[in-house]
């Protein structure tokens, strides 16, 4: 018998005002829906009015900031900033997560950003090329080793995509990797969505073995001194997506 109580999100998150500001993208990772599905783009006032509204019911404790890339990194950089600048008046930790280039870190830090995750995806660097194209792996490692410098311990993150093909020798390696560096990774389940059948590889991976990963994480991540408990924003501190050690286990 589990037993279990039910969270009410605020948006999207319990407690979090967790929005996409972009829900397009130029590039064309063989996993993700959105390319195709070319959603919305959410202007600075409509992501202003949505966070009023949340931070109104008293529930609000954390704002996160995701996007895809609309025109060009640089140029998704400088809308989100712009915005995190104007969330800030909610006195409440604000995290971002988008596409990274290089002056990425500083742009959000300047502007007021708390954490900041750049996501991996696909952590084989051979295969990356093919699930990501167009996307430098190596950007996005440099990018996250520089973000420990300027954010600080515990407020870096990236995402792992688990069920891409990758050997979980290989995930192992760039879990000992990441932490080492002092980023803390999420790993997530891949999901196959229809609109992407037979472009990649994609198994879902089974419960044993996403347990036996994030046990393998949170070593890591002891190993290191990093906490997932210690986030203020995102995943983490979400938890309703992915096994988060120090959290969930």
């Amino acid at each position: 018998v589990a037993r279990g109580r039910l969270v009410r999100p605020l948006l999207h998150c319990p407690d979090q005002a967790y929005i996409t500001v972009s829900e397009r993208c130029i590039f064309d990772c063989k996993f993700c829906a959105v390319p195709k599905l070319m959603g919305g783009i959410k202007t600075a006032e409509t992501v202003l009015k949505m966070v009023e509204e949340a931070a109104k019911t008293g529930q609000l404790r954390a704002i996160s900031l995701t996007s895809g890339v609309e025109v060009s990194p640089q140029a998704e950089a400088e809308k989100v900033a712009g915005i995190v600048r104007d969330l800030k008046r909610f006195d409440v930790p604000v995290g971002v997560s988008i596409s990274p280039f290089p002056g990425v870190n500083q742009i959000l830090r300047e502007a007021g950003a708390d954490e900041v995750k750049y996501n991996l995806e696909c952590v084989d660097p051979d295969l990356f090329p093919r699930v990501c194209p167009g996307i430098s792996y190596q950007d996005i490692m440099d990018a996250l080793e520089e973000a420990v410098g300027i954010f600080g311990k515990n407020r870096v993150f990236t995402n792992i995509i688990v069920g891409l093909g990758v050997s979980d020798d290989i995930l192992r390696r760039s879990i000992d990797e990441l932490t080492g560096i002092g980023v803390i990774p999420v790993l997530r389940a891949v999901f196959a969505h229809p609109l992407r059948a037979g472009e990649v590889r994609m198994d879902r991976p089974s419960a044993q073995r996403l347990l036996e990963l994030a046990r393998y994480l949170k070593k890591a991540l002891e190993r290191n001194g990093l906490d997932g408990s210690e986030a203020l924003t995102g995943c983490y501190r979400c938890t309703g997506c992915d096994l988060a050690p120090g959290v969930d286990l």
